[in-house]
């Protein structure tokens, strides 16, 4: 029987506070987002919905692309502690900045805060595998630990964000979303010296060395960072490119992989790292479909949802506050699948990595068909029950958990230390075309002239997405004693 150790490193702990007050931001300001834009930027539009959905998909597209090069930096120069803190500092300026109501403000605010998430996000990520050594069978539950703190501050800040931005304006909403990454940052500040030296940059020499006369390496990517800040301020406002850059990346980035497993890894490391990117590839799948929670699931409860409490009550929650769901039910589960997948190992049961991410797969195909018959049985007069919108977020929800924090912990355990940065970045670049495509997959549900076409628009799209998420989960299922074999004993 495996030994397991229950208690956890103590900067675990400072990075769960960081990114849960990182993440209160996020989710605070997503939570708003569709809905702001299509009841104010685009309502003019011969199809707000629509306009909305392809700015939140560019967005969230975009917030997933840039960890690609923030991780990169961090490997190569910064190191991971000073990526994070530049991160922040980048977010908490484009919180800030939303709060101001004016339309091209809106897309500088929304490119400070992909740019920042860039840094932030897959560093702080890997600062946290950096906590265990090889082969700690801790670092599943760390991550899941870690995973929590995301979704304490995912289930908040809708709720404070959410009734702040519906209630008093929408910029109101934005700006306490500005607040939560202030207190993100200090967080991770006080707390630095329970990381062990752990996120330091790779060379202090190099960091220090000019580029050009009067700018060091470091301060060259700061500087960088700000002036890049308006390349994305034009490229969030440009759907159609953002879908062709990312394709391009993708592309891309499997040559690298590929290319890097041949030529300078030994086959037991080569065949880890294809796995590890087959893995990533196949997180397109569950992230396409998880993510039509920021739009398509936000704007089919905001019009089809009975969001009353009856017969309870006659109280009826805010559209925002159903952003908040996935969140409580990661708190409710997130603890008993931690202690789960220890007890598992401890008896050497545990599914491997990739037949997890299979039952993720199909699970978020169990929650698209509990929506499909909400709206399936809705009388015709009346509203989709909020039992069924509730039942799909539990679903997504247990899917999440057998992929989002296995998969963080996938990357740190099957890359090479030379990139796992680059591989962190990936996996968030994989994300990002996720995004993208959840953004076209939203659109499906709206019809033309600026109508809806009605609850079974929605009914249809959840119906084909359970269906294809049920094909691929089995897939990956049988495929997976294959992949655990290329692993070579890495669990």
């Amino acid at each position: 029987m495996t030994e397991v150790k229950l208690s956890h490193p103590r900067g675990l702990y400072v990075l769960f506070m960081a990114e849960m007050w990182e993440r209160f931001s996020y989710y605070g300001m997503r939570a708003l987002l569709t809905l702001y834009c299509a009841a104010t930027l685009f309502k003019q539009d011969a199809n707000p919905e629509a306009s909305a959905y392809a700015i939140y998909g560019s967005y969230t597209a975009l917030v997933y692309l840039t960890p690609l090069f923030g991780g990169m930096l961090a490997d190569r120069i910064l190191g991971f502690r000073k990526a994070v803190m530049l991160g922040g500092i980048l977010m908490a300026i484009g919180h800030f900045v939303m709060a101001f109501e004016h339309e091209q403000i809106f897309y500088l605010a929304l490119a400070f805060i992909i740019v920042g998430n860039g840094f932030f996000k897959p560093n702080i990520s890997s600062i946290v595998g950096r906590l265990y050594e090889e082969g700690d069978k801790r670092r599943d539950a760390g991550y899941t630990i870690f995973y929590m703190g995301i979704n304490l501050g995912a289930f908040l800040s809708p709720i404070a964000c959410g009734w702040l931005g519906e209630n008093m304006g929408w910029h109101y909403g934005f700006g306490l979303a500005g607040v939560g990454m202030c207190l993100g940052l200090a967080q991770f500040w006080y707390g630095k010296k329970h990381l062990e030296g752990k996120a330091e940059p790779p060379d202090e020499a190099a960091l220090k060395k000019p580029v050009v006369p009067g700018l060091t390496a470091e301060y060259a990517v700061y500087v960088g960072a700000f002036i890049v800040v308006i390349l994305f301020w034009w490229l969030v406002q440009q759907h159609a490119l953002v879908t062709y850059v990312l394709a391009t990346l993708a592309v891309g980035s499997i040559g690298f992989v590929i290319g890097y497993a041949f030529m300078k890894c030994g086959k037991v490391q080569a065949q880890r790292l294809i796995v590890a990117a087959i893995l990533i590839a196949f997180s397109v799948v569950f992230w396409a479909f998880f993510e039509q929670a920021g739009s398509s699931l936000n704007i089919f409860a905001r019009d089809y949802v009975d969001l009353s409490l009856a017969p309870i009550s006659d109280w009826t929650m805010p559209v925002s506050w159903t952003q908040s769901f996935n969140s409580w039910f990661i708190l409710l589960f997130g603890l008993p699948f931690s202690f789960m997948w220890i007890g598992l190992a401890r008896a050497d049961k545990e599914p491997s990595i990739p037949l997890k991410f299979g039952l993720g797969i199909f699970q978020v195909g169990i929650g698209f068909i509990c929506l499909w018959y909400g709206a399936h049985i809705m009388p015709e007069d009346g509203k989709v029950g909020l039992i069924w919108l509730v039942l799909g977020y539990m679903f997504h929800t247990t899917g999440e958990l057998c992929v989002s924090p296995v998969g963080l912990s996938m990357v740190t355990k099957l890359a090479p230390p030379q990139i796992t940065g680059f591989m962190m970045g990936m996996w968030f670049l994989f994300t990002a075309f996720a995004n993208n495509l959840a953004a076209l997959i939203a659109g499906l549900t709206t019809g033309h002239g600026g109508e809806l076409a009605g609850v079974m628009a929605y009914g249809n799209v959840f119906y084909t997405i359970a269906l294809s998420a049920f094909g691929f989960g089995i897939f990956v299922a049988l495929i997976s004693p294959l992949l655990k074999k290329m692993m070579h004993g890495v669990t």
